[in-house]
Parts: C-alpha cells; structure tokens; sequence
C-alpha cells in the first residue's frame, strides 16, 4: 500500500464533512480568521493536547467533550488565544459552541472549539459570534471549501497546511483530509499547533483513540522549531464513517496510512518555522530502545548550537556528538557515528578526513540536513525534525506583539 499525500492541492476529501473560512474582523490585517467543519452526521472523536501547565480555555472545553462518539463540529479562530483569560474566557470559548450547536441543531457539548493567536486578550465575540452566523451559511464540500477553512486558522504561517490522502483497504477506499496551523512556539509533546484530521474511514471510537496516540507520538510528538510548549496545542482526530468499523489488518494498515499523512503535515510545521532555512531530519539508531533514540535525537534538534551550525552551514559534528552524549540516554562512545546528508564525519569515536568546504556547501544548498547518528550497537532507532534558526527568528520574536 502506497498512500498518496497532497499539499499543494486538494484532489479528494473525505465524505460526510463540511468546511468553511471567513473574515470575520478579528485580525486587524483583514485577514481570514474564522474557521467551522461540520459534520453531516455524528461524528467520532478523539484529541490530545498540550502538556503546559498553563491551558487556553478552548483546550479545557475540548478536554472534557472527548474522547466521544457524537460530535459534530469544530469552530476555530485565529488572531486570539483566548489563552489566561480566566472565567470569561471559558465562557467565550462556550458561546462559540452553542451558537455554532443552535445552526447546526446539536447539544452544545458536541461542538469543539480551538483558538490561535496571541495571549492574554479578551476574545471579541461581538465580532466572533456574528461571524459564526455568516459562516454556517457558506459551508461546502469543495476543495475551495477545505482551503479556506485551512487558510482561516494560520496566524504567523508563511503558507497554508494540509494533507489530502487517499488509501484503498480490501477494495474499498478511504480518504483524510487534514489542515494545521504553527510556525513558532513548536515543540513537543505537543508540537505547538492547531490540527484538524478528518477521514471517512468508520472507526471505533477506543480504535480511534488508539490510532490518534500513534500518529501524534510518531509525528506531531517528533518535530521541533524553538523548545517551546504553546498554551493551546490540539490535535483532533475524527471520523464520519459509516458501517463496520475497520479492525485487524484493516485497522492496522489504515494506522500505517494515517501515521503518514500526519507525518507528511507535521514536517510541514517544521519547514515552516520563523525564519527557518532548513529542516533537519535527525536519525538516531543503535540506542539501547526506542525512546532512548527518540530523548537523544530530541535533544539534538532543540540545540541552539546544532541548529545555528545548519544555519551556517557549519559541519560541526562535535555538536551533535556532544548533544547525544548529554541527552540522557546511555551511549556507548567508541561505537557512536556519524553522517551528514551521507557525508561520514564520525567513526566509531573517531574523527575522519572530510573536505570542510564541500560539506559546508552542502549542508547550505540542502532544505532538508539529513543527520545519520549511531549511537551503539542495541536495537533502538527514531526520526525526529526539527528547524534551524536564523537572525530572521529572533527580529521576528522580538517584535511580536509590537
């Protein structure tokens, strides 16, 4: 099975859902910034969120509405966080929901809600709630349907995110069609973002759950722009399929085919990072298991000093060495390598003869770094992503709410 992903375009979508995006005047650049899925029927739903201590209202909303097996609707804005807004933010993030259940003719417990933007602001809902209104109307299936909608949640995004993938699974065929948002504040688990993943493939709901843990620990949990949790990180999950729900190897191969088009969209986050000019692919084996490969190769992608070499074109192999040898996660030394997009740098705890300037040109004129490190001889193996850093990040940052 070899699924076919797209973000560029939107070739096909999954049956059952509907999309839409719209300015509704939250953004003072004019901006769309307003975003409803609905779903024709009941829907199946799972998430997993942000691990910060410090929680926008909309995450506490969507928490307690799922996992469930009756949804039918995400309202999304961007331009505000309506993130440390206390009880009345709760109780916007709630209004977003009845008014979005009173079109769609739902208990207000089956809608969800997801907010992006900056931090601590009241949410305008005397612009929000008409804005609802006005979007419910336009609602459609199209392929310029899903691009607004995906267009409406980007704040500091460079470009739009989605993944449209089709499979076909004992001769019937399953679609997903799925959008993110996030540029900055990226870093696991989650990586900070929105993300909505719909599919028409019928999931059980404990399958579901089940299948959303996998995709997000081996893509959204596995890329890197800054180190830094968001307040609002969601990732959605839902299903508007009919029928029996896939099981065995069914299931098993839809989790292979879901697992990547998340991978596909989560790497998209990471070329998009602030300012970022290159994505490092970092590939740790022969660690002891695989989270100590994954702790090693996280470790390297959040270093400051890794990620301005690339940005340099610096093939400074004693950073990434250094990197794994701090990350935790025993190593055995004489037997840790290294190789840079195939260029071998490092063998068995030593140093080897490379032409500096060819690899520097290398490392400059690539968009993807990939960093091959062998950590020992044990079984353990991950693939992490991760950006670079540039000046452009930091101009950026410095300036954003001024």
């Amino acid at each position: 099975m070899n699924p076919s992903t797209s973000s560029a375009s939107v070739t096909q979508l999954p049956s059952g859902f509907r999309f839409v995006g719209i300015t509704c005047g939250i953004k003072a650049s004019g901006k769309p910034d307003l975003a409803l899925i609905v779903g024709d029927r009941p829907l199946v739903g799972a998430g997993v969120y942000t691990t910060n201590q410090i929680v926008a209202a909309p995450v506490v909303v969507c928490r307690g509405r799922t996992p469930s097996s009756s949804l039918r609707a995400v309202v999304i804005n961007s331009g505000n966080a309506n993130a440390c807004t206390g009880d009345a933010g709760l109780r916007a993030a709630e209004s977003m929901t009845e008014r979005v259940a009173a079109h769609v003719g739902c208990r207000h417990e089956d809608v969800l809600v997801m907010s992006t933007g900056v931090i601590g602001r009241p949410l305008p809902l005397d612009k929000i709630l008409p804005g609802i209104d006005s979007a419910y109307e336009r609602l459609g299936v199209g392929s310029e349907s899903f691009v607004g909608c995906s267009t409406a949640i980007m704040t500091t995004d460079a470009f739009r995110k989605s993944v449209t993938a089709e499979v076909t699974i004992e001769g019937q065929q399953y679609r997903v069609a799925a959008m993110a948002k996030g540029a900055g504040m990226i870093a696991p688990n989650m990586a900070t973002m929105l993300a909505v993943v719909t599919t028409d493939a019928p999931l059980a709901q404990d399958d579901l759950v089940e299948l959303l843990r996998h995709s997000a620990d081996h893509s959204f949990n596995r890329v890197s722009v800054d180190g830094h949790t968001s307040t609002n990180d969601t990732l959605l999950l839902l299903s508007s399929g009919a029928g029996q729900p896939l099981a065995g190897e069914a299931l098993t191969q839809f989790r292979d085919f879901l697992r990547q088009a998340c991978i596909d969209l989560a790497k998209q986050l990471v070329a998009d990072g602030e300012g970022a000019t290159h994505i490092m692919e970092i590939r740790v084996s022969g660690a002891a298991s695989n989270d100590d490969a994954n702790r090693i190769a996280q470790v390297i992608g959040e270093s400051p000093l890794v990620k301005t070499a690339i940005t340099g074109g610096d093939p400074n192999w004693g950073r990434i060495v250094s990197a794994a040898g701090y990350a935790g996660p025993r190593i055995q030394p004489e037997r840790t390598s290294l190789r840079i997009l195939d260029m071998p740098l490092y063998r068995d705890g030593t140093p080897l003869a490379f032409d500096a300037a060819k690899a520097s040109n290398l490392i400059k004129s690539s968009p993807t770094v990939v960093i091959d490190l062998v950590v020992g001889d044990g079984p353990g193996r991950a693939t992490r992503w991760a950006s670079d850093i540039t000046v452009e990040y930091v101009r950026f940052n410095s300036e954003y709410t001024t």
